[in-house]
């Protein structure tokens, strides 16, 4: 993810922190400092980051019932509002998902029990929500967020864990994609209402409801693209019609290419006309910058694109191209020639069609970023 920092890998789990919590750690530090000086900056910030190390434990919740169930996750972000555990996949049974949603709020509950179990008392309710005031013991304040994590967390405003709950729940009695579809519109409902009660109570509650309500929206694009990748050979919405650099090129070329067309990435082919690799349209503005217009293109070009044949579901294009991270995906023939590439854009043009047609149509050939289709 942009602007993060892989800080550790847990059990083959990447942690990476994203800028604006590094952000957050200096606001705290600051605005403790003018209020109590070095000593209340110190102390803010450890509970700060207290909070946050038990947010990443709700996290290693999730990828620990993930991996129960043999499914992997790459990695987990922290962000100001919380954290974000990156799956490999949504489980295939709709109770599987409930278990891994219900994991990390098990977390939070497990570790409220155990400071109360320290403490060896019960805490009020008043003393442990109001984390701000300094005479309330540390441990006292941690057991209040772990509680208002838990609670927090199973509110069903999808994508938060109770919404996937709710969405597994849905999955039960009806297909996936109309399973989120529903709860990923319950999320958007509830995150408008955060916003308007951030409005007058909490200008934290804006930021969380933006937050669910982008998430929303992506959870439920992504459930419809897999859907159609399901029933959609990667022939079917390839783009064949494309411009290629020549590996023995200049920068400069690049750049008239670049100028003289509309796409973002272009294949790189040899003399024999051999793929050679991929250059996209940052690596050409990079290396201008960089290195200068008379550069060989050869010092750009990526490699590591993964090829599918042209004849396999784009549910398997798709998938690689996940697990790469690759802007692209070349379509191969039977033999390895190249026939097509897929892209990001391809994607999203799959996704505005389906639209406007009503979901209610039959793909054709994607020339030229036009998709043809016929009923």
């Amino acid at each position: 993810m942009k602007w993060s920092l892989q800080i550790g890998r847990i059990a083959g789990t990447a942690v990476h922190v994203h800028l604006t919590f590094v952000i957050l750690l200096l606001w705290v530090w600051f605005a403790h400092y003018q209020i109590g000086g070095a000593s209340a900056a110190w102390a803010g910030l450890t509970f700060v980051i207290a909070v946050f190390g038990c947010v990443l434990l709700h996290e290693f919740g999730h990828v620990a019932m993930a991996g129960h169930f043999g499914i992997k996750t790459p990695q987990i972000t922290l962000f100001p509002i919380g954290g974000i555990a990156t799956i490999e996949q949504i489980p295939d049974k709709p109770r599987q998902e409930i278990f891994i949603a219900l994991a990390g709020p098990l977390v939070n509950l497990a570790i409220t029990a155990l400071i109360l179990l320290i403490l060896g008392q019960m805490v009020g309710v008043d003393q442990a929500f109001d984390i701000q005031d300094p005479h309330i013991s540390f441990l006292t304040r941690l057991a209040g967020v772990n509680i208002f994590l838990m609670l927090f967390n199973l509110i069903p405003a999808f994508p938060m864990d109770g919404g996937r709950v709710l969405r597994a729940i849905l999955a039960l009695w009806m297909p996936g994609v109309r399973a989120t579809q529903i709860a990923a519109r319950i999320g958007q409902s509830v995150a408008l209402a955060f916003g308007v009660i951030g409005l007058f109570y909490n200008p934290w509650l804006i930021i969380i409801a933006i937050f669910i309500y982008l998430a929303a929206i992506g959870e439920e694009q992504d459930a419809e693209l897999r859907d159609i990748a399901q029933n959609v050979r990667v022939c079917d919405v390839m783009i064949t019609e494309f411009e290629t650099l020549a590996h023995s090129a200049s920068v400069e070329a690049a750049v008239d290419k670049l100028l003289a067309t509309t796409q973002s990435n272009f294949p790189v082919v040899g003399m024999d006309g051999r793929l050679m690799g991929l250059v996209t349209r940052h690596a050409i503005i990079n290396a201008l910058k960089d290195l200068g217009p008379q550069t060989p293109l050869a010092q750009t070009v990526l490699t590591d694109i993964p090829q599918i044949s042209d004849s396999l579901p784009l549910a398997e294009g798709l998938r690689r191209m996940r697990e790469t991270k690759a802007p692209v995906i070349w379509a191969v023939d039977d033999k390895g020639a190249l026939r097509g590439m897929i892209t990001y854009e391809t994607l999203g043009e799959l996704l505005a069609v389906r639209e406007l047609t009503n979901r209610d149509f039959k793909f054709g050939r994607l020339r030229n970023k036009k998709l043809q289709h016929r009923f």
